[in-house]
């Protein structure tokens, strides 16, 4: 029997599912009704590239990696090398941001090591808890070092939140998403219309899309999912964290009818016609 969450109670909560899922809407809910913030590993790469970005360092980042050993130079000689940038900036920000752009400027997969390291100096900014966490984790090694560091600072995963939504579903939502470049304000060509079908309906900027919402980026995400992020839910599941699905495809997608969803899901989980063979 899963324990009912209650505010005050929670320590983190994931909310996991397919790119393109719904899982924004449910993590507004969480946010709302719990008081949690949400650490998504999107803002956290932003972050410390951003980190690295404002030193202005002109020099190539190659000469930071050792193509033979497959690693980067210590961090003492990338400390000297980035001494005279580094006037009132914390090192390590702008050294996890170093090692992030490396990966993302190459177009190169970012090793597990990596991700762990600018997950955890993000996590720990909140005393490891109060957290929804969002793309986070997405391998099972990610996974084994997110329980690995809730048992070492006396945390609780309280909950795995797992949006559930098929493929096709997703690829029609995603690819007919659009985006305001001006307010960031959401909108889907059929389900939230722009105003004449291209003027945003908050400050009026016509709107673009995502360079990631094409239906290539959106089944390479899916494969990586199943490649992946299946097993990471599996493990996390038989570390006896709470299973929570939720529908990500409603009637209505109204906020209203998420929020309903998320609640009767939360209340008795046990009845959801989804199961763990589900994700």
């Amino acid at each position: 029997m899963i324990q009912r969450l209650k505010k005050g109670d929670i320590d983190n909560i994931l909310v996991m599912g397919k790119s393109g899922a719904g899982k924004q809407p449910r993590i507004d809910v969480l946010i709302a009704e719990f008081g949690l913030e949400q650490l998504s590993t999107g803002d956290i790469f932003r972050s410390y590239l951003k980190a690295f970005d404002e030193i202005g360092y002109e020099g190539n980042i190659l000469d930071f990696y050792n193509s033979k050993t497959g690693d980067f130079i210590s961090s003492e000689k990338i400390g000297r090398s980035l001494k005279a940038h580094l006037s009132g900036c914390k090192f390590e920000d702008v050294l996890l941001g170093l090692k992030a752009k490396y990966y993302v400027s190459n177009g190169l997969f970012v090793p597990d090591s990596v991700t762990n390291d600018l997950f955890l100096s993000s996590f720990k900014k909140s005393d490891y808890r109060g957290i929804v966490l969002d793309g986070y984790p997405r391998t099972v090694d990610q996974a084994k070092f997110l329980v690995s560091i809730a048992e070492k600072e006396s945390r609780k995963i309280d909950a795995i939140i797992h949006v559930v939504n098929d493929d096709e579903t997703i690829l029609n939502r995603v690819t007919g998403r659009r985006v305001c470049p001006n307010c960031y304000k959401v909108f889907h060509m059929k389900y939230k219309p722009l105003k004449d079908g291209k003027y945003c309906t908050n400050c009026g900027t016509e709107a673009i899309t995502r360079i990631d919402d094409t239906r290539e980026k959106v089944l390479s995400r899916l494969k990586e999912y199943r490649e992946k992020t299946q097993s990471a839910i599996q493990y996390l599941i038989s570390c006896n964290i709470p299973y929570i699905p939720v529908p990500g495809n409603l009637p209505e997608l109204t906020d209203e009818a998420v929020k309903s969803s998320v609640f009767a899901a939360l209340e008795n989980p046990e009845a959801s016609i989804f199961s763990v063979e589900t994700i």
